[in-house]
């Protein structure tokens, strides 16, 4: 968009998930807002944060944090959608009412706005009800389609998810714009080092073997239960070398995913590292023979787009947004499927050819995906709210 046609506004963004959580939408809130802030479009920008911050997180924010102290983001929205209690507002403790409330994590808070905007991440506690806790499946069926009405305007971080929005809620699509995430290209590319690599594997106890990478927060959506049984099979039919590691720490539901292991017998074959630091993604992506992403459900695809960057061949699914993610530099398999998953493993472990083939389209694909593009994409979602 040009810098002419963009209007100054005054506007409040609820900065909590950047704060509260490290990966996905936290990355995603983050990188979005210091990327609007770099294209400098001439508004007023005001942060907020249900809780309290540490002074760490006061230092790394891009502006400072106006808090709303001794109420946390659960009880916050328990205030205002439950009780329909409008205190504490936000406005109150950011410097007053503003023009735009941006509500970045499905569920609007209480705040003054002129316009108000609501960014629906996915529609995965609609699509699969059951890979969620009852209770969070309960919350969010309550507060996301209220959020939903009382919003101007709608961000959807796909295009998949905006036509959910529409097929499921009929919202027109005039109230929707996509403005997808993107991926730290800075940080986020190939580790030349292999003292670097090596590090990071031992860091993590992965040892010598060639393995496939899986990485996630453990639960039913993610689909590793049928992962663990295609790699099962895949070792099974091509005497594969390798080990599958699976990073990420424990959500909830995972006790199938364990299981699994226990029941083929793959103990010495699946490892689970936990919690994977960021600072050590690009080590560990490019140590990998490749990644393995087969998600029942996505709302955007992040970590293929990381895996890319940091030059890793990716296989994922051939759902949801998963293949406005991955673009040409993945190979899709259907998700439901041991048996297609096990054959995409086979693939890619196998024809060496093939797999240098999807890691340079992938790298290719990933450099698409930029900050400065997502703020542009920003500033029109902005723009269209305000009209």
């Amino acid at each position: 968009m040009a810098q002419s046609t963009i209007q100054p506004i005054s506007l409040l963004i609820d900065y909590t998930p950047a704060i509260r959580q490290s990966a996905g939408i936290g990355r995603i809130i983050r990188g979005q807002v210091r990327a609007l802030l770099a294209a400098n479009p001439g508004y007023d920008v005001r942060l907020f944060v249900a809780g309290q911050v540490s002074q760490a997180e006061r230092e790394d924010a891009p502006l400072p944090l106006h808090t709303i102290p001794l109420i946390s983001e659960r009880n916050l929205i328990r205030i205002w959608h439950r009780l329909n209690v409008p205190f504490p507002r936000a406005d109150w403790f950011a410097g007053g009412r503003a023009e735009l409330l941006h509500a970045t994590d499905f569920v609007l808070p209480p705040a003054s706005a002129r316009r108000r905007v609501v960014t629906v991440h996915d529609l995965a506690f609609l699509r699969y009800p059951d890979a969620a806790m009852p209770s969070l499946h309960r919350y969010l069926n309550t507060v996301v389609p209220r959020s939903v009405q009382r919003a101007d305007h709608l961000i959807a971080d796909s295009q998949h998810t905006a036509d959910d929005l529409q097929e499921l809620w009929q919202i027109p699509a005039g109230r929707i714009s996509v403005v997808q995430g993107a991926v730290d290209q800075s940080h986020f590319q190939p580790e030349p080092d292999p003292a670097r690599q090596q590090a990071v594997r031992a860091k993590y106890g992965i040892g010598e073997r060639p393995f496939i990478l899986g990485l996630s927060k453990l639960q039913p959506r993610k689909n590793f239960a049928r992962l663990i049984r295609a790699f099962h099979a895949a070792k099974n039919e091509a005497d594969l070398p390798h080990q599958l590691v699976i990073g990420g720490s424990k959500g909830w539901l995972y006790d199938e995913i364990f299981a699994t292991v226990q029941e083929l017998g793959r103990e010495g074959d699946v490892l689970f590292p936990g919690f994977v630091d960021e600072a050590d993604l690009p080590a560990l992506f490019s140590s990998a023979e490749f990644f393995a992403y087969p998600s029942l459900y996505e709302g955007f695809g992040l970590p293929i787009l990381e895996a890319q960057a940091c030059g890793a061949a990716v296989l994922t699914a051939d759902n949801s947004c998963l293949l406005e993610a991955g673009g040409d530099g993945a190979l899709y398999v259907q998700a439901e499927s041991v048996d297609s998953i096990a054959e995409g493993l086979v693939r890619l472990a196998t024809d060496g050819a093939y797999r240098r083939a999807m890691a340079e389209a992938g790298r290719a694909n990933a450099r698409k995906f930029t900050w400065e593009r997502s703020a542009q994409q920003l500033i029109a979602a902005y723009t269209k709210a305000v009209e």
